[in-house]
């Protein structure tokens, strides 16, 4: 094989038959992207600077906001770009990095979700041991476990994309590049990369979500045998934020694959909302709920304010 060489760019894709509106369409979407950055790049500010947040439940959470952080600052410039400039353009190498870093940081939220449930899971169902179990050595090396594992399981369908030759056409259906996408312009054999994403997806995401699910059904039993009403939902309430976290994602990616794999029939603006729904929405509403459910995050987000205000 010889490395693709076309100098025929990809096309990004607005809002079809909407191109006149784009500029207005750009302002929610400046919105959201500004929200999305100072939401979640307040959460990492404070978790790093409040002693009182130095904590493993609190390190996890500092960890899905940088990946948070790092989804939307990989898809929106292009986006922008297409609905403020009219820039459609991208080169090939530009596009299969954008595919590997949205799919790769995906798998990389999967796995911090995980590990956040496996947080509250030893913290409720055996708490006298939670220091000991998750130490800081612990937290580290699941942090580094959940990206070397999203980093590295995307490279075998993203590097063949560099070699396929791109004939039917060069339009995508976004305004940012997804592997999936990509594979339906090529003039190849692509029966490994469609294969390998479902297995993939199957491996990571579908089986963590069972973890999951299957590490709650524990810590309900745990909390049910507790006698008190109070501590019972004192329990529960340290896993509302996490639980109404995972929902978002999951329900999200499932319904972006759902559409994507068996979507044939359902209109192109569903397709391309859901796909900006799945990127935006999560990254969105993640510090919202831990801010507005966490009392700790409440208090120290006042705090930091506070003292800000102070300086002044």
């Amino acid at each position: 094989m010889w490395l693709n060489i076309s100098s025929t760019p990809f096309l990004l894709t607005g809002f079809p038959g909407l191109e006149e509106a784009h500029h207005w369409i750009s302002i929610p979407f400046f919105a959201v992207y500004a929200s999305v950055i100072l939401g979640n790049g307040t959460l990492i500010i404070l978790i790093r600077d409040d002693q009182s947040l130095h904590e493993p439940m609190y390190y996890f959470l500092a960890m899905l906001a940088a990946t948070d952080l790092g989804v939307t600052l990989t898809t929106m410039p292009t986006v922008l770009g297409v609905l403020w400039l009219d820039h459609r353009e991208i080169d090939h190498g530009i596009c299969f990095s954008q595919a590997y870093f949205i799919h790769s940081l995906a798998l990389v939220e999967s796995g911090i979700l995980l590990a956040m449930a496996y947080d509250r899971f030893i913290a409720i169902c055996n708490p006298l041991r939670y220091s000991s179990i998750l130490t800081n050595t612990k937290v580290v090396k699941i942090g580094v476990g959940a990206l070397l594992r999203g980093c590295i399981s995307i490279i075998p369908p993203i590097v063949p994309l560099q070699w396929f030759p791109y004939c039917h056409s060069h339009v995508l259906s976004h305004a940012f590049c997804l592997h999936q996408d990509v594979i339906k312009l090529a003039c190849a054999d692509i029966t490994f990369n469609r294969i390998y994403p479902v297995v993939l997806v199957s491996f990571t995401v579908f089986l963590d979500s069972l973890i999951i699910l299957f590490s709650y059904v524990l810590i309900l039993r745990t909390v049910m045998s507790i006698a008190s009403g109070e501590e019972r939902t004192k329990a529960l309430n340290t896993c509302v934020s996490h639980i109404y976290c995972v929902l978002v994602f999951y329900v999200t990616v499932i319904g972006l694959s759902l559409i994507h794999r068996f979507g044939k029939h359902v209109s192109r603006e569903a397709h391309i909302v859901m796909s900006y729904v799945h990127f935006l929405f999560p990254p969105l509403m993640n510090p919202i709920i831990y801010s507005i459910k966490t009392k700790q995050i409440q208090c120290g987000i006042l705090r930091m304010f506070s003292l800000c205000r102070s300086k002044i």
